[in-house]
């Protein structure tokens, strides 16, 4: 039986749009369903607003003022709108090509789904292809008192019309430390608890305990290596009753925010219906970003393979591709960024040292300090590291992280690197414009050819020229030049 649609896209998030605009592009006839509002958690929920209060937490401490909160939510409110305008209204999809229907969407079998519309009716459709991308939401922890006790999660927070005086964050991971920092700055005062005995525990730890001291200077307490016992409290106030090594706690605070992972949303699209396959984390899809039925996919958060919004665009062009055109692309495992914008930032892209020691992969540091990039010295922003790991004789890289202004932006540069099999020995002798922060991730290269510096070399070359300089001190192992 033909179909009504080639492509019908499930959830509006970063992934769904990304989806439905290749999969128009390729002239497939594609519908997106959400249930919300277009944009998903991005736009709403996460990276837009948290960056916009990173921001103005980061100007506010520039200037030394505490800013009107009222401010702050209007801004943050405007930001958000103007995005959702520019980029993620219904209309710029619909001038596509691409009809757009809100409601929730529910397998009936592999190529069938009941569109549950907001008053009620339903609309049947059927396509030859589904991408399901439906996102995620907050996880909630087993806490005993968390069901009688009002919190907040990223879904609520930025929502919130009044700055808090006190206010206890649970989960140390990139939302809880962003927002730590954030609302400190804003004026709040903020405890950080987390079991784990360090913040983002999946960085490298040299960066983070660099990173967690940035914190605690702005008036952070942080509780790390603690459980927690109990929650309790209503509007007026929450206790938070924690626990290390046999000695319990009370912090007492205004608002409570549980930032302790991410849950996929699948559980409403009666996928046993289509015969998708799920475990507990999300739904299952191999390289191609295809699930357990051949005309189905899945991408980003729901699949719970990575929680990055670049991932899930990355992820929806892999599986547009493969269904629409056949073209047997996979996820690149290999060459995931992702940075926490903290002041510091902190970014990651590639293998860390870690994993290389696990595999015993043969590899040599290259390091250099932002206190040595003139751009940062001029700025007043030394503090931070770029270590990048690569394969001694080739130069091929392998990793990097970077802790330090425009972290984000700096990894960035090796993430392209990686990609096109760019070793340290051309990333060096690529040209970058001076005084950029960019030159500082060409300095991290040169340190190869430091490292490959030989006297007996630099002999021969004397001998061969009748040069007549000092011979080079190579006696420290860890110079940087």
């Amino acid at each position: 039986m033909k179909k009504s649609y080639d492509l019908v896209v499930i959830g509006g998030g970063a992934a769904g749009l990304t989806a439905a605009g290749v999969g128009v592009s390729f002239g497939a006839k594609t519908m997106l369903i959400e249930k919300e509002k277009l944009g998903g958690d991005c736009t709403w929920y996460g990276c837009i607003p948290s960056k916009v209060l990173l921001n103005l937490a980061k100007n506010a401490k520039i200037a030394g003022v505490v800013p009107d909160f009222a401010e702050v939510r209007k801004k943050l409110d405007s930001i958000r709108q103007e995005i959702y305008e520019d980029t993620d209204h219904p209309d710029l999809f619909r001038k596509m090509g691409i009809e757009v229907e809100q409601g929730e969407a529910v397998f009936r079998d592999r190529y069938t789904v009941d569109i549950r519309q907001p008053d009620g009716t339903k609309r049947l459709v059927t396509s030859r292809y589904f991408i399901i991308a439906t996102g995620s939401r907050a996880l909630i922890p087993t806490i005993r008192g968390i069901d009688d006790t009002p919190f907040l999660t990223n879904h609520t927070l930025f929502d919130i019309s009044e700055k808090p005086g006190r206010m206890v964050i649970i989960g140390a991971g990139p939302i809880g430390t962003e927002m730590t920092q954030a609302f400190q700055r804003l004026g709040t005062d903020v405890t950080l608890v987390d079991m784990q005995n360090r913040i983002l525990s999946n960085d490298i730890e040299e960066f983070t305990s660099i990173l967690q001291e940035k914190i605690e200077e702005d008036g952070v307490t942080c509780k790390l290596g603690y459980s927690i016992r109990s929650v309790e409290g209503d509007e007026s106030g929450v206790t938070v009753t924690i626990e290390k090594e046999n000695k319990t706690d009370q912090i007492k605070a205004d608002k409570l925010l549980v930032t302790a992972g991410r849950r996929a949303n699948y559980e409403n699209l009666n996928l046993d219906a289509a015969g998708v396959k799920v475990n507990e984390r999300g739904i299952l899809v191999n390289d191609h970003c295809r699930t357990s039925q051949r005309n189905i996919y899945a991408i980003g958060d729901v699949t719970a393979l990575y929680q990055f919004t670049h991932m899930s665009e990355h992820m929806a062009k892999i599986a547009v591709s493969n269904a629409l055109l056949k073209i047997p692309m996979k996820i690149d495992h290999k060459h995931v960024p992702w940075c926490t914008y903290t002041d510091p930032e902190l970014a990651h892209v590639g293998s860390s040292r870690k994993d290389l020691d696990e595999r015993g992969v043969k590899y040599e540091v290259f390091r250099f300090p932002y206190s040595k990039i003139d751009r940062a010295v001029t700025d007043g922003a030394t503090t931070g590291w770029i270590h990048v790991y690569a394969k001694k004789w080739s130069g091929k890289i392998l990793g990097a992280d970077v802790l330090g202004v425009h972290a984000g932006e700096m990894v960035g540069y090796y993430a392209l690197a990686m990609k096109n099999g760019i070793s340290l020995k051309k990333f060096a002798d690529t040209i970058f414009p001076y005084p950029g922060y960019g030159l500082g991730a060409r300095r991290a290269a040169d340190q190869w050819y430091a490292k490959h510096q030989s006297r007996m070399v630099v002999k021969w070359i004397r001998r061969l020229f009748g040069y007549r300089g000092p011979l080079p001190d190579l006696s420290d192992p860890g110079r940087i030049v």
